[in-house]
């Protein structure tokens, strides 16, 4: 099946009695359990968005998620923000030590925790001065702005930058 770039309204979504995502395309085809993949989560988090079928192949391409109509809209966004775990690290309180690996005491936006950074290259720069931490269990933490963080906070991650 070829990808299908569609102008909404040219597909529905629905969820069924299981909790999956359903599409219904153009020629009014059930797919069912589709999943919506972001091309580019950081830098344009609503652009871009495949909506791939079971068996691993794009369905329809969505340009816009604002283009969507409201139900679609908040379906997708609600799928995305499932898959889209990541928290944002608010403040550093503590690292077990200075060489790697090491744990790490943060706050985030979703609550206090504890990860472990294997290796300094899962520090990963991003644009703007944003950062995105990967654990040793594969959550990823974001910094949205590495000067909007406390001082004290900005001093123990330098020390592994």
């Amino acid at each position: 099946m070829e990808t299908t770039t569609i102008t909404p309204p040219g597909f529905g979504l629905e969820r069924d009695a299981f909790g999956r995502l359903v599409l219904t395309d153009a020629q009014g085809q059930r797919h069912v359990g589709v999943a919506p993949v972001r091309a580019f989560p950081l830098s344009a988090p609503g652009e871009g968005i495949s909506l791939v079928g079971g068996e691993g192949r794009e369905l329809v391409w969505i340009d816009r998620v604002d283009q969507l109509p409201s139900a679609a809209r908040a379906l997708l966004e609600e799928e995305l923000a499932v898959r889209d775990f990541a928290p944002t690290l608010l403040k550093l309180h503590a690292v077990s030590s200075f060489g790697v690996p090491s744990t790490w005491t943060v706050s985030t936006d979703r609550g206090d925790t504890r990860f472990v950074l294997k290796a300094e290259e899962d520090i990963r720069r991003l644009e703007h001065g944003a950062l995105l931490i990967a654990s040793a269990h594969g959550v990823q933490f974001r910094i949205a702005d590495l000067k909007a963080l406390d001082r004290a906070s900005r001093k123990l991650l330098e020390r592994f930058l």
